[in-house]
C-alpha cells in the first residue's frame, strides 16, 4: 500500500497518537500531510485540530462505551474511534460514511481483530447520540486540572475562557505600516472581495470575516501584511520606539513581533533577535526576507548573557517568555493534551530567570516589555511582583490602554471568542541613575 492509499482517518489517528506521546501538532502534522493527497490535506488538518479541541469530551464518551481499555499495542485504534466520534458529533459527514470508512481504516492500520469493536462502538454511538457530560472537564473539553486552575484564578470568567478556547479563532492581519496604511489595505481587501474590519486595539490590525489562504491576500508575497493575532500586535504600542534605539527581541521565533517592531519604527539603530532553537531561526529569517526587513539573528539562550551579549546595552527589550500558552489554546488545541499542571512552576522559574538576565542588558533609562500568551497569574503579574521585590529600582509603568484588565502589575487580556487571544503585558523601566 502506498502512503497515498492510507485512509485519511488512519493518518489522523496516527497524528493523535503522536500528540498523546508528547509531540505537538506543529511537529507531527506537517509530515502527516505529505502522506495524503493534496485535496485531502485540509480535511486531515480539520480532523486533527477538531479531535484535539474536543478530545476530553470525546475521550470521556469513548471510555464510557468501552467495557475495558484497549491494549497499549492497539492504542491507535482508540484514537481512530475518537476521530470518528468527532465526525459524528461535530461535523456534517454522513454517519454511514464515518462508520464504514473507520472500519476500513482499522484494517489499514493492521488491526483487523478490532474491526468488530470499532463497528459496534460507533454504531451504538450513532444510534444513542452524545451522552450528557458528567463533569466540567468533559463539558468544556479541557483537562480537569486546567478547569480547576481557571476556576480558582478567574472565578467570574472561567467558563467564558473555556468556551473561548473551544471557538475557532479569527484570522487577523498586521498591515506593514512601511508599505500601506490600514485604510489603504482595507480598500485593497474590499476590491478583492474579502470581508474585513479594523481591529479594536491594535493600530495596524485587520480581522477577516473568514479565513483565506495567504496567497489570496493582496501583495502578501511582497510584504504588505502578516498574519498575527491582535493581542500579539500590541507589543509595539508598549515599547515606545524611537529613532536610533537598539532593540532586543528575546525568545524571538517565529519572528512576528521582530517584524512588527521593525515596521513600527523605520529608523532604529539595530534590532537583535535571539532564539535558542536553531530549527526555528530560519522561519524568522523567512519572515524578515518577505517583508524586506533586517535584524541581527542569534542562536542563544537569552538568559545566558555571557554566551551572546556584546556588552552594548539595549534601549528597548521585548521579553516574550516561554509559557504555558494557555491563552492561545483555540489556535493550538493540542496544548490541552500536552500541558501538565506540573509544568507551571518550572516555567515560572524560567520566566523570572529571563527577566533577571534581561534587566542586566537594559540601558539605564531603558524600557522592558514582559509578555506571555498565558492566562495564569503565576506566569504573569505574580512574576512581575516577585521581580519588583528583588529589583527595588525597577519602575512599573501603567500603560495608557483601553484593553485588558489592570492586574496591579501589568494588564491581562483574556481570550475573546470574536477577536484577540489571551495575553499578558507588563512594562518596566530602569531609572537613569
Amino acid at each position: 500500500m502506498s502512503d497515498y492509499d492510507q485512509p485519511l482517518r488512519a493518518v489522523a489517528a496516527d497524528v493523535l497518537l503522536a500528540v498523546e506521546c508528547g509531540e505537538s501538532l506543529s511537529q507531527c502534522l506537517p509530515p502527516a500531510l505529505q502522506r495524503v493527497a493534496l485535496n485531502e490535506r485540509p480535511a486531515l488538518q480539520a480532523l486533527c485540530y477538531g479531535t484535539c479541541r474536543w478530545f476530553h469530551r470525546l475521550d470521556s464518551e469513548l471510555n464510557s462505551r468501552l467495557k475495558k481499555p484497549i491494549k497499549s499495542q492497539d492504542r491507535i485504534v482508540h484514537h481512530l474511534m475518537l476521530v470518528a466520534l468527532f465526525q459524528l458529533r461535530f461535523s456534517q459527514q454522513a454517519s454511514y460514511a464515518v462508520l464504514n470508512e473507520s472500519v476500513e481504516a482499522c484494517r489499514a492500520l493492521d488491526k483487523p481483530h478490532l474491526t468488530g469493536l470499532v463497528n459496534g462502538i460507533l454504531r451504538s454511538a450513532e444510534r444513542e447520540g452524545a451522552p450528557e457530560p458528567q463533569d466540567d472537564a468533559s463539558r468544556f473539553s479541557h483537562p480537569g486540572w486546567m478547569v480547576e486552575k481557571l476556576r480558582h484564578n478567574w472565578p467570574d470568567s472561567w467558563q467564558a475562557i473555556l468556551e473561548a478556547n473551544n471557538a475557532q479563532a479569527p484570522m487577523t492581519l498586521r498591515v506593514n505600516a512601511l508599505r500601506f496604511s490600514r485604510n489603504e489595505y482595507l480598500a485593497l481587501l474590499n476590491e478583492a472581495g474579502i470581508e474585513a474590519s479594523a481591529t479594536r486595539f491594535a493600530p495596524h490590525g485587520i480581522q477577516l470575516g473568514r479565513p483565506v489562504q495567504v496567497d489570496q491576500l493582496p501583495w502578501f508575497a511582497d510584504g504588505a501584511v502578516s498574519v498575527q493575532d491582535e493581542a500579539a500586535q500590541l507589543c509595539t504600542t508598549l515599547l515606545d520606539l524611537a529613532p536610533g534605539q537598539r532593540v532586543l527581541d528575546a525568545c524571538a521565533a517565529p519572528g512576528g513581533k521582530t517584524c512588527a517592531i521593525l515596521e513600527s519604527q523605520a529608523e532604529l539603530a539595530e534590532v537583535v533577535a535571539i532564539d535558542e532553537s536553531a530549527a526555528r531561526l530560519p522561519r524568522v529569517q523567512e519572515n524578515l526576507d518577505r517583508l524586506d526587513l533586517h535584524a541581527s539573528l542569534l542562536e542563544a539562550d537569552a538568559a545566558d548573557i555571557e554566551q551572546w551579549w556584546d556588552g552594548q546595552a539595549f534601549d528597548r527589550i521585548l521579553l516574550d517568555v516561554p509559557c504555558s500558552a494557555s491563552g492561545v489554546i483555540r489556535r493550538h488545541p493540542d496544548i490541552k493534551l500536552l500541558r501538565r499542571e506540573t509544568d507551571i512552576v518550572p516555567l515560572a522559574s524560567i520566566q523570572l530567570g529571563l527577566l533577571e538576565a534581561m534587566w542586566k542588558v537594559l540601558k539605564p533609562g531603558g524600557r522592558l516589555v514582559y509578555a506571555t500568551c498565558s492566562v495564569f497569574p503565576q506566569e504573569n503579574h505574580r512574576i512581575i511582583q516577585r521581580f519588583i521585590k528583588q529589583q527595588s529600582s525597577a519602575v512599573l509603568i501603567e500603560p495608557e490602554a483601553q484593553w485588558g484588565t489592570d492586574m496591579g502589575a501589568g494588564r491581562q487580556l483574556l481570550p475573546d471568542p470574536i477577536s484577540h487571544d489571551g495575553f499578558f503585558y507588563a512594562v518596566l523601566e530602569k531609572p537613569e541613575s
